[in-house]
């Protein structure tokens, strides 16, 4: 088990997630953001079946960023309630691991 974690949170637009994502990325809060645009999310909210078109951010951070990523996503975006989920790396290529500790200060 490492001490990296991901972390998935919705966007309303492709644009709102890439600037969320420079961000985290700029203030290494994230070592890498991913963006999946065009996925469809259905949902319950405000007692309705919402049917939205959403885009992705796939984050890679370190599970001791994750409060302050939480705190910093929720003052950049637009969604009320924004899903930040977080899931742990449960291993992964070294290099790799090692370049997101070191890009995430």
């Amino acid at each position: 088990m490492t001490d990296c974690i991901v972390v998935f949170v919705t966007a309303p637009s492709e644009e709102e997630a890439a600037k969320m994502a420079r961000a985290l990325v700029e203030e290494r809060l994230a070592a890498c953001v991913n963006i999946i645009k065009g996925i469809r999310s259905i949902y319950r909210w405000e007692g309705k079946i919402v049917d939205d078109a959403e885009a992705l951010m796939v984050i890679k951070t370190k599970k001791a960023l994750f409060d302050a990523l939480i705190k910093r996503v929720k003052e950049l975006h637009a969604y009320s309630v924004p899903e930040v989920i977080a899931m742990p790396i449960a291993a992964g290529s070294e290099d790799y691991l090692g370049w997101l500790a070191e890009a995430t200060g």
